[in-house]
């Protein structure tokens, strides 16, 4: 067979190659959901990610007669290294992601070529695949291959599990995305539970101004960072990444999805959701032009959609211990559960992803009638 070649992804023709060759590799998995490639693209270039603000990547391609055959990226979070060991991050550990290949051996030379660069850097030990922050496509699809991916989630192909543990990768966390009918009113207990909380009149769940979009986006932050402080694999999010992925979402950003609850008027807890983008992109190809842009707008406008996710939740860490943090996340949840069915047609919601020992979210989502759907899982080995 002929000798496969790894090389360093250096041009915008690369980036390009980089990005387009999933179109191809997965054009018969009917479940692939075709990127916008300006947004691919935007992942992986600097000037456009502001998570190469604290971090650094290497892209390669796997090359065979003149062909490309493979994809990887080899990435290094700066603030990931600042993290405890006990986090999942800490000194020495860099991260592989962005893989795709057409067979074992392509995969093999790839991962190889990873590996090393990240031994250049000084780095110890790798996870992957991590694609490329924590905070955007993280862990290889191991369950729910007969499901297209909802917005911002994965899909893989189910052969990559096997070449993965086959080149000494260990399983070191799982994620879970968890499924729910929303046209079900959620089990008695809670409606007690929400009723309480309406009640209450120290709690206040309201609706974000998209009109002060920025100072939303700092409460939200805000509490995301302190919530999620002690969660395996936390990584803060910075002010140019959250400048990034509000220009990014801000077109599927509404003002009923978003909630900001407050206790005494003091903003202690929120959740995100956002109607699935990826139905109205599927059609499209990863193309815009000639008439795609028209039709995603119109989509934009109102959108009308079966699937809502729920990509963020938080409630502060103080809080998280005591009966009020189940009691405001299930308002929230329950608030945007009637204005996704009245507003938006959906009858379907996706949660997650949630670590699989996230005793407090798992427990919500099991509590409301939700079941996993998708497991993504994220390895380690040493280098």
């Amino acid at each position: 067979m002929t000798k496969i070649s790894i090389t360093p992804v250096t041009s915008k023709r690369e980036r390009k190659a980089f990005i387009e060759l999933p179109f191809r590799l997965y054009a018969e998995d009917p479940y692939w959901v075709p990127p916008l490639k300006g947004e691919a693209l935007g992942l992986i270039t600097p000037e456009k990610n502001g998570w190469f603000s604290h971090a650094k990547a290497q892209l390669f391609l796997a090359y065979r007669d003149g062909r490309v055959v493979g994809r990887i990226s080899a990435h290094i979070d700066t603030l990931a290294l600042e993290m405890p060991a006990a986090s999942g991050f800490g000194p020495g550990v860099g991260q592989w992601g962005l893989m795709d290949a057409e067979g074992e051996d392509v995969f093999f030379a790839l991962l190889d070529r990873a590996e090393s660069w990240l031994r250049e850097q000084g780095m110890t030990r790798a996870l992957g695949p991590i694609s490329m922050s924590i905070w955007e496509e993280p862990g290889l699809l191991i369950e729910g291959f007969d499901q297209a991916p909802t917005v911002m989630m994965g899909h893989h192909s189910p052969v990559y599990r096997a070449w993965i543990e086959a080149a000494g990768y260990k399983p070191v966390k799982q994620l879970r995305t968890y499924e729910l009918d929303i046209t079900r009113m959620f089990p008695p207990i809670v409606q007690r539970i929400i009723r309480s909380g309406e009640n209450n009149p120290r709690i206040v769940v309201r609706k974000v101004d998209k009109r002060r979009f920025d100072e939303e986006a700092a409460i939200i932050l805000e509490i995301l960072n302190d919530a999620w402080s002690d969660n395996w694999g936390f990584v803060p999010l910075t002010p140019p990444e959250i400048k990034d992925v509000g220009v990014k979402l801000k077109p599927i950003v509404f003002n009923d999805l978003i909630r900001i609850a407050e206790l005494d008027g003091r903003p202690v807890a929120f959740m995100i959701t956002l109607p699935d983008l990826n139905e109205a992109i599927r059609p499209l190809n990863g193309k815009l032009l000639p008439f795609g842009w028209a039709k995603l707008l119109l989509w934009l406008r109102k959108p009308r959609v079966t699937t809502m996710r729920v990509p963020l939740m938080g409630v502060r860490k103080e809080l998280q211990s005591s009966r009020l943090a189940s009691q405001l996340a299930f308002m929230m949840i329950e608030a945007i559960r009637q204005a996704s069915v009245a507003n938006y047609g959906a009858s379907r919601g996706e949660i997650g992803w949630i670590l699989e020992d996230n005793q407090g979210m798992n427990s919500i989502a099991t509590t409301i009638g939700s079941r996993i759907n998708k497991v993504y899982q994220i390895y380690e080995d040493s280098l």
